[in-house]
């Protein structure tokens, strides 16, 4: 059976590290969000004709367009105040959750894993349909295993 794409839920930090975890989820706006994963690819040749191939790593990050603001959301007011106080380095740290809503526990949480990111944002203004701040997740690879409650809206590590 295929999964629907709702099923799979990214949390982002909206506190960015300031007092208690504000999660909001992404998506409300969004027809697409998919993290890409560059990888760090390393080929050789030898004189025999042979090839190898080594991935060591990967580069990972989402886009979030368009982001809509609303008066009130915690997100929208820290993006504001990155484009306020041309905020940098550690201003721009959060974590993001991606929670897999199709494998539910017994206490009403999911599977999850929460990783650091920080978000660039790219632009603001936008059109008439609204004040857009799209903005980019740079994740960092620091995992954290767990589970989420979207209910309560808490991580909770395993």
């Amino acid at each position: 059976m295929k999964i629907e794409r709702k099923y799979m839920a990214h949390y982002l930090n909206a506190a960015f590290g300031s007092g208690d975890a504000s999660y909001t989820r992404l998506g409300s706006d969004l027809e697409e969000y998919s993290p890409e994963l560059t990888a760090n690819v390393e080929k050789k040749s030898n004189i025999v004709g042979e090839t190898t191939v080594t991935i060591n790593g990967y580069q990972k990050q989402g886009e979030v367009s368009p982001y809509y603001a609303e008066a009130g959301d915690p997100l929208f007011e820290r993006l504001q105040a990155i484009i306020d106080g041309d905020l940098v380095l550690d201003d721009l740290k959060t974590d993001i959750v991606e929670v897999k809503l199709w494998d539910k526990d017994t206490a009403g949480a999911y599977p999850a894993v929460r990783e650091e990111c920080y978000i660039e944002v790219v632009s603001y203004g936008g059109d008439t349909t609204g004040y857009q701040i799209p903005f980019n997740v740079h994740y960092t690879g620091v995992k954290t295993k767990g589970t989420f409650d979207p209910a309560t809206k808490k991580f909770t590590q395993a």
